[in-house]
């Protein structure tokens, strides 16, 4: 029998939103942040001359406990490093995430988003969301290029299956191919993946495609299917070209259609180049939703967080917080997305100075974030690679029968080099 708790989120998600109780898993729905517990007890506790609630331990003068030789290595207060932090992360960081969210998505001006919660970076986001939504057997569907991550996140540790489609036809977002398989079978329970920027192929839809996108989910929406759709924003901003979508699609489809929930994941990892400190944020939407309603989603993700790793790391969220607010946070991040352009337009002129490249790989499209892909022309990708390991002193990595090229960690005076290196294995194995 699930706990009182977990009872009254999902009697409040059910007040407004009875079909999102279909879209949780079992877990999901089990599942409750214990604030009548030990958190509980201990909130009620702050402020007292006496407290002998909280689980850290404190020096006398209720400074957390710590070694000088830990200490001596931060540049923040020991109050912001050293405790716990909330489950669903500092509060400060949490809101600023969100405006920072509205102000990088315009047009989710006037509409209702959750309060991001906080995760130890996007992996363990997804993980958390395949808890609140995936039961064994249940379909996720996504373009056939995909990072190879999602097996470990959905498959293995959760016993969903992912349901795949090609991802181009004729150098296009396969829209045809999605809506087909958005709408197999009976109407029912829908997971959805969208990664873009793309991680392999670096692509991100044009503003056409993605308009697309959302008028698919909200016609199959509209015909009966309970539509989660996970937005996976790890490469957000990364976008290199006039014509190319540059919001996240979570924008569009925060209140696209009552059946749909929106599911935004994102973080620090790439947009804010740190990717040691493993700092994620999941964020709610959909149409109608209040913030009772998104209070619990949020209540509910905090539980499984607390029930995973307790939380996640305090000194990461203060560095990225103090971060923010520093009088350079803006043109820093210009500078850094220069860079990457600069990589991507080296690329692209690559490929416009040798023709000859097409007798030995074509590029995937691409667009946008740290990859693009090559597919070769009769030799086997693998046997490539590693003749490029050990002959050309160049790593690569194979993935979905392509190779994938990571120029955002080559400097761009080695690209040329890199290519064509690519070149003359590939025609050293070509069959």
């Amino acid at each position: 029998m699930s706990d009182p708790q977990a009872e009254a989120l999902n009697s409040t998600i059910a007040e407004t939103h009875p079909q999102l109780i279909e879209m949780l898993s079992k877990r999901g729905k089990e599942i409750f942040f214990p604030a009548k517990g030990i958190l509980g007890q201990t909130a009620e506790a702050k402020g007292k001359r006496i407290n002998a609630t909280i689980g850290i331990a404190l020096e006398d003068d209720g400074s957390p406990l710590r070694l000088a030789a830990v200490e001596e290595q931060f540049q923040v207060a020991p109050k912001d490093a050293f405790p716990y932090a909330p489950s669903p992360g500092k509060a400060e960081l949490r809101e600023i995430w969100k405006e920072m969210n509205f102000a990088k998505n315009p047009s989710l001006a006037g509409k209702t988003v959750s309060q991001p919660v906080v995760t130890q970076a996007l992996t363990h986001a997804l993980s958390i969301c395949g808890y609140l939504f995936m039961d064994e057997g249940d379909k996720v569907i996504m373009p056939s290029l995909f990072w190879g991550n999602y097996k470990l996140s959905f498959c293995n540790a959760y016993g969903a299956q992912l349901d795949t489609f090609e991802t181009f036809v004729d150098g296009t977002f396969n829209l045809d191919g999605f809506q087909e398989k958005l709408n197999e079978g009976n109407p029912g329970k829908r997971i959805v993946l969208l990664n873009f920027p793309n991680n392999p192929s670096g692509y991100t839809p044009t503003e056409e495609e993605a308009a697309g996108i959302v008028d698919i989910l909200v016609a199959s929406a509209t015909a009966g299917n309970k539509i989660t759709v996970l937005v996976d924003d790890a490469y957000f901003g990364l976008v290199y070209k006039d014509g190319i979508y540059k919001e996240s699609i979570f924008a569009p489809l925060a209140d696209a259609h009552e059946n749909i929930l929106a599911v935004k994941i994102d973080g620090g990892t790439k947009e804010d180049y740190v990717w040691g400190l493993r700092v994620g944020f999941i964020s709610y939407a959909i149409k109608g939703g209040t913030e009772t309603l998104l209070k619990a989603l949020e209540a509910k993700t905090a539980g499984a967080i607390r029930g995973n790793i307790s939380n996640s790391p305090h000194i990461s969220q203060t560095i990225l917080l103090n971060a923010f607010s520093h009088p350079d946070y803006k043109s820093q991040k210009a500078e850094k997305f220069a860079i990457l352009k600069g990589r991507y337009d080296k690329v692209v002129a690559i490929f416009a100075a040798h023709p000859e490249y097409a007798d030995a790989f074509e590029a995937v499209p691409y667009n946008s974030g740290y990859f693009m892909c090559v597919k070769l022309k009769s030799a086997d990708p693998e046997t490539v690679r590693q003749l490029l390991l050990a002959e050309y002193d160049t790593g690569l990595i194979v993935a979905a029968g392509l190779i994938r090229v990571a120029y955002s960690s080559c400097a761009a005076s080695v690209l040329d080099e890199l290519f064509s290196n690519l070149y003359a294995a590939v025609k050293k194995v070509q069959v």
